[in-house]
């Protein structure tokens, strides 16, 4: 098939809005006489049916959708625009007919639609109250319908289906290019009025060009009435019984905004612990994993999908057996919860006794509270081989006021290993690593991770300290905690390199993701406090699978590792630099005296010694940072569908492919797949995995939280080649895996860091 042909169907489907109908017909049959292979009989005459017969388009667009699709295969990838442009046909008079208006055209009278939604109560009002109706028509015309054309057919559905505008019928009254501007405009709008719009525009720029995308619930949900902005957050659940239902609730409300969530459950006693005393009482965390198992059920995200949580637990707990069993198939079902994902914290310590085939002993904490005076999970290594945790732990092993279980390491890893077969999880959490890496250590400490294994922030349990009746009301009072948020976004690799813009992108990036700080709407007060007390953010990436096919760079390379190592320093360069420079404008963060930012030790720690990082750690050092957490990389498998490329950090899994969902199944093609292009996409199952383990290692360094990093396995994989994984996951300094993907199993990503 020629290059031209694509290109010319959809210039004309695109300029069919505009121009006499025969246009289309008399087009499609020269396609017909000239390119005879494309087999486009049933396309010609549905094509010939649209043109005579436009009530019954519907049907008609979808017949010519699917004749579409079915010329789309690994070697004529192009039909998916062909599709696309369709779709985007019939979307357009589908919109215009919802709004009905005079000017049935489309991308005319944004200031009405915002008028029409404010009035519905689906746009947010301050839109209108912040921008004049001048503003509105300046942002209008710089909306520019060609960059439709950027979408494949798959990526424009799912924005359809999930993103744009709907009314309470589930009408779409909102066009793509329209939902780009809503987010410039919404995120834009407290900026100083001098130079707002030319903001607005460059917001716009960078989406509209799908050189980055916004976390899912920024997505969905910017410029609307309701749903909040962020994506992640993690919770710190106190040893009380009031801590415990608190936190549910908490859980249940972030889940409702939309929010996926990790909880860590460490401080909570274990099974048979005393109560007030009473010896043997306590029901442990499995009761307490199925009340939240029932939160996640039944509190939906926006009626999108069911509430994601994981839940995190450390290795030397008591209850962990029970635990890494929870998500089994077989067994008691009084003791699984199948709908939470699970991840477990591991000190250096637990991984040199595994590796060295040691005993390893497991702890009640409040028994170890109760007698110790300290807390062990409140420690960590801060030094490789040695440090605070290592000694508490083996005072507590020596011990005889202690109960304690002894079981040897290797076991427990296996049975790690075991569930990861079978489920996908236990997530892997390396608690010393990321302590000693945290650069806000100052203020507190990362007990475990979200939902996706890329957050890395200070964390602690809210405590209730007073409830009483006052004047006729009954006044709660607390202390908050460090309730984790993170708000994301993510880099279009092979775009923004091929465009050669990554640094421009990240500046009006990192505006962006601040901005989400201070107009986010979280029903939780302590994460509302967190949020400002760090203003953390997370620049993510994907298509890294995309580049390496463009640049010609084999995945299991040397040479991979080596561009990864330096692309990555190069984003962490430019987002500090956007960040300082943002702080020198608004301010630093509130928590920055005494981190690693402010005293330098962040740029020592990773060997930044070069002349351009020590002018920017002596300018950090003197205007601060605006956020205190910087890039972590999500699994953005959703919002790289809509930018026509490969998720996150990973591998593709085929180069032509069907994606199914509830009610559809959309073939799909590896992003620009050609003669060229096609060499470079090998199978994630077909990739020796320690390839992806030395990638990750050299891109951790330059990211100062996480990256959410599957290992792709075969089901009849080998125990010491599984553990052989992970033990060189630790020593190569990864601070999390996230799911342990086996080709005998499907599993689900979470769809609100999938940004």
């Amino acid at each position: 098939m020629e290059e031209g042909f694509y290109y010319d169907l959809r210039s004309v489907l695109t300029m069919k809005m505009t121009t006499e109908n025969s246009l289309l017909g008399e087009w499609l049959r020269s396609c017909v006489k000239n390119y005879p292979n494309i087999q486009a009989d049933n396309f010609l005459k549905h094509a010939e049916k649209l043109e005579n017969h436009t009530q019954e388009s519907s049907s008609l667009y979808r017949q010519l959708i699917m004749e579409a699709l079915n010329g789309l295969d690994a070697e004529n990838p192009e039909w998916t625009f062909v599709a696309s442009q369709i779709y985007l046909r019939q979307l357009y008079e589908e919109v215009m007919k919802n709004r009905v208006e005079t000017r049935n055209k489309p991308y005319t009278n944004l200031y009405g639609l915002i008028t029409k939604l404010v009035g519905m109560d689906i746009y947010d009002d301050t839109i209108l109250s912040s921008y004049s109706k001048e503003d509105l028509e300046k942002a209008e015309n710089m909306i520019d319908p060609s960059r439709d054309k950027l979408f494949t057919y798959i990526g424009l559905k799912t924005l359809a289906d999930r993103y744009l505008a709907k009314g309470f019928n589930h009408e779409i009254y909102e066009l793509p290019q329209e939902r780009w501007m809503l987010i410039a405009l919404f995120l834009m709008r407290d900026e100083n009025k001098m130079n707002r719009l030319q903001l607005v525009e460059e917001a716009y720029w960078a989406l509209s060009n799908l050189y980055m995308t916004v976390a899912t619930p920024t997505l969905a949900n910017a410029g609307k009435s309701y749903g909040q902005l962020s994506s992640c957050f993690i919770d710190t659940i106190d040893d009380s019984l009031r801590g415990i239902f608190d936190s549910n609730t908490d859980a249940a409300t972030v889940s409702k905004g939309g929010g996926g969530l990790g909880i860590y459950l460490g401080k909570i006693r274990a099974r048979g612990s005393d109560i007030k005393g009473f010896k043997g009482n306590s029901s442990g965390v499995i009761p307490w994993m199925k009340q939240l198992n029932n939160t996640a059920v039944s509190v939906d995200q926006l009626g999108q999908r069911q509430g994601a949580i994981a839940v995190y637990l450390d290795i030397w707990h008591k209850d962990i057996l029970e635990f890494l069993d929870a998500k089994l198939n077989n067994g008691d079902e009084r003791m699984r919860t199948h709908d939470l994902f699970t991840g477990v914290c591991l000190p250096d310590l637990f991984m040199e006794c595994v590796e060295k085939r040691e005993d390893w002993y497991l702890f009640d904490p409040h028994e170890v509270r109760k007698i110790k005076g300290y807390s062990l999970e409140d420690f960590y290594d801060e030094r490789i081989g040695s440090g605070n945790f290592s000694e508490r732990y083996k005072d507590c092993v020596n011990d005889e006021r202690l109960s304690k279980k002894c079981i040897p390491a290797i076991e427990i890893m296996k049975r790690i290993m075991k569930s990861q077969l079978e489920t996908g999880t236990p997530f892997m959490f390396y608690r010393d690593t990321v302590n000693r890496l945290n650069p806000n250590a100052h203020k507190g400490m990362v007990y475990a991770s979200n939902l996706c294994t890329e957050i890395m922030q200070n964390m602690s349990a809210t405590v209730v300290t007073s409830e009483k009746a006052e004047n006729g009301e009954i006044v709660i009072r607390k202390t908050p905690g460090d309730f984790v948020v993170c708000n994301l976004s993510s880099l279009s690799l092979a775009k923004v390199i091929g465009a050669n813009v990554l640094k421009r992108v990240i500046d009006i990036q990192i505006r962006m993701l601040d901005n989400v700080i201070d107009l986010n709407r979280i029903d939780v007060p302590q994460a509302e406090l967190t949020n400002k007390k760090y203003r953390a953010i997370g620049v993510g990436t994907f298509g890294w699978h995309h580049l390496l096919a463009k640049e010609g760079i084999k995945w299991e390379s040397e040479e991979a590792v080596t561009y990864a190592d330096h692309l990555y320093e190069t984003i962490n360069y430019y987002v500090i630099n956007a960040s300082c420079e943002l702080a020198k404008e608004k301010g630093r963060y509130q928590a920055f005296l005494g981190s690693d930012w402010e005293t330098g030790n962040y740029f020592s720690k990773r060997n930044y010694s070069s002349k351009e990082w020590e002018s920017l750690k002596e300018r950090v050092n003197i205007h601060g940072l605006r956020n205190g957490y910087l890039i972590a990389v999500a699994p953005n498998s959703s919002t790289s569908i809509i930018a026509n490329s490969t998720p996150s950090v990973d591998p593709i899994f085929k180069k032509f492919y069907s994606e199914e969902k509830k009610n559809y199944k959309i073939p799909v093609t590896a992003p620009d797949l050609n003669a060229e292009t096609t060499w470079y996409y090998k199978s994630a199952f077909l990739i020796d995995q320690t390839w992806s383990i030395e990638q990750n290692a050299a891109r951790q360094r330059h990211v100062d939280q996480s990256i959410s990093f599957n290992l792709y396995v075969n089901h009849n994989i080998k125990a010491k080649d599984l553990l052989h994984l992970h033990l060189l996951s630790f020593k190569k300094g990864l601070k999390t895996t996230y799911y342990t993907r086996s080709t005998s199993i499907e599993l689900e990503g979470c769809e609100s860091c999938e940004s």
